[in-house]
């Protein structure tokens, strides 16, 4: 695990040419972008968690056949200050950080109330947002950084709060038809309240003449959503929207406001500040898009813990949502590093296992319905909405499929009826063994599956033919990267409707186990600056690229 996880990756500045086995569809032209961490260690300091890590961007850009590889790392604030102390000096979620070790007595105590409300990192290390005709690295806190999507150098830093009220926001936002941006974000005792904010950005602005007016600056409040604790929010990665609804997760994975408070004097993390509380309930909140309001009615699930929504669709009254659903936050806990070492195997026991989840809530309730009645009514799903009090109903959920983590679909069908999952498959024989990528066929049950010897698959892409009608045709994209230091790792091509690989793109460097990311439809790169000639190119791709093993 060492190869994965325990050690820093270096930079691959210039484009670097792969070797291409197979073939690459001629209609395949754009730049897969992908973003996740890549140091773990600066200096004699170690961050205590993967996601703490530094945020490394890497991309493949595809055209006329051939595959070019870069990466960089993200020049965020929190990189420039680590690495010029050469130590961790910015606190991340797993990590507190003092960056004053040396000072006095009294610029230690002013340190420790500047961070009573945390000035939270921007080593945004998770995900890939487009917002208008830019491009944007994101992480789960207040900030965003702007990046150049062929070159990766970091421009701008973004603060969400001097738009709209929000502490932390998703790296997962939702894009409409026209390219407008939905996220959802946390206000941290706002004005005595503590709420859910959900906002929007615009895909273009009018500026009335003034020539590149961000749309950021246009972003506005959609609705909010009150928290049910004052004080202990809740956690939550994702949601999911229907054409005419949003789906929320209130789950009891919850942040302790006053412990993060006091975390900096105490010597602690913000992730010792999350718990789950499994005595309570998740509540499902739905969001008419039309009204901008609540549904009144009260939908609640049992205690669970949800990182990935995969879809959600609207059909005959009901609206139906599938999740990566968990029994517990263990997940969280398996990824400290110190249980990522050489006893991984032993640690992953500690994770529940993640379960594809279908819910299905009545968009409109039957006053006459008795007390402990189903008022779901479709034959497609065995989900049940189960009615206790008059605006009261208890869900429970299909188990779809056991195993699946980093779902993505085509997105196309975001927020519309839809038949595939593409997932990386997690094997646990009770220990963790393998990780595939898996089609799944909700509608028959079946899957196809792709899988190799010590081959880690990341989340697989979705990219669909120009025109096409099926909705799974056609490419799927995904970064493998090898644990047998004599395999290299390798840009998958897989054609989505038969499974079976079409092409890969072998690079000579120690390629990062990444998160989140996009693929960029036709999106360019600078090969002129880098090789006179295509001969040239080839003899860089001889030296840096060994035959596949």
């Amino acid at each position: 695990m060492d190869i994965i996880f325990g050690r820093n990756k270096k930079e691959q500045l210039e484009p670097l040419r792969a070797r291409v086995t197979g073939r690459i569809p001629a209609w395949l032209q754009g730049t897969l972008l992908r973003n996740g961490p890549g140091m773990h260690t600066v200096g004699e300091t170690r961050y205590n968690h993967r996601f703490d890590g530094l945020a490394l961007l890497h991309s493949f850009t595809i055209r006329d056949g051939e595959i070019y590889y870069r990466s960089k790392y993200l020049r965020s604030d929190t990189y420039n200050a680590n690495i010029e102390a050469n130590r961790i000096v910015v606190s991340e979620f797993g990590t507190m950080a003092y960056p004053d070790p040396c000072k006095n007595i009294f610029s230690k105590a002013f340190s420790y109330l500047s961070h009573t409300i945390p000035d939270f990192t921007d080593n945004c290390l998770i995900n890939i947002m487009k917002c208008g005709e830019d491009f944007y690295a994101t992480t789960e806190t207040n900030y965003i950084r702007k990046i150049n999507p062929q070159t990766l150098e970091t421009l701008e830093k973004v603060d969400y709060r001097k738009h709209v009220a929000v502490n932390l926001a998703t790296s997962h936002p939702h894009y409409d038809d026209a390219g407008n941006v939905l996220n959802i974000g946390t206000s941290i005792v706002d004005k005595g309240k503590t709420k859910y904010v959900i906002f929007k950005i615009p895909a273009t602005v009018s500026g009335g003449g003034k020539k590149g007016l961000s749309p950021l600056k246009r972003m506005e409040v959609f609705c909010s959503i009150a928290s049910r604790s004052l004080l202990s929010p809740s956690y939550y990665y994702s949601f999911g929207v229907t054409e005419s609804y949003i789906v929320f997760l209130e789950q009891p994975f919850k942040m302790d406001i006053l412990k993060m408070a006091t975390a900096y004097l105490r010597g602690m993390s913000w992730a010792s500040c999350l718990a789950f509380h499994r005595e309570d309930k998740t509540y499902i909140h739905i969001i008419d898009q039309r009204t901008r309001k609540p549904v009144l009615t009260k939908f609640y699930t049992d205690p669970m813990v949800v990182f990935h929504h995969v879809n959600a669709y609207e059909e005959d009254g009901c609206l139906l949502f599938d999740v990566i659903a968990y029994e517990d936050s263990s997940l969280y806990q398996l990824f400290y590093l110190a249980n990522l070492d050489k006893d991984f195997e032993e640690n992953s026991r500690l994770t529940s296992v993640p379960a594809l989840k279908r819910f299905a809530v009545p968009l409109h309730m039957d006053k006459n319905a008795e007390a402990g009645s189903n008022l779901i009514k479709l034959s497609s799903t065995t989900a049940r909405a189960l009615k206790e009090k008059e605006d009261q109903v208890y869900c429970q959920p299909e188990l779809l499929y056991e195993g699946l983590e980093l779902p993505r679909i085509n997105y196309t069908h975001n927020g519309k009826q839809y038949r595939y999952v593409f997932a990386a498959e997690v094997q646990w024989s009770p220990i963790l063994t393998k990780i595939l990528i898996i089609k799944y066929d909700i509608l028959t049950k079946s899957s196809l599956k792709w899988g190799e010897v010590h081959c880690w698959p990341v989340e697989p892409v979705f990219v669909p033919t120009p025109g096409a009608k099926d909705e799974d045709h056609r490419i799927i994209l995904s970064a493998i990267v090898s644990t047998d230091p004599q395999k290299l790792p390798f840009l998958l091509v897989l054609d989505a409707k038969s499974f079976t690989e079409l092409a890969r793109a072998s690079v000579d460097v120690e390629m990062h186990l990444d998160l989140h990311g996009l693929f960029i439809p036709g999106a360019d790169w600078d090969a002129g600056k880098q090789a006179s000639s295509r001969e040239e190119r080839d003899r860089a791709a001889e030296r840096h690229v060994a035959p596949r093993t």
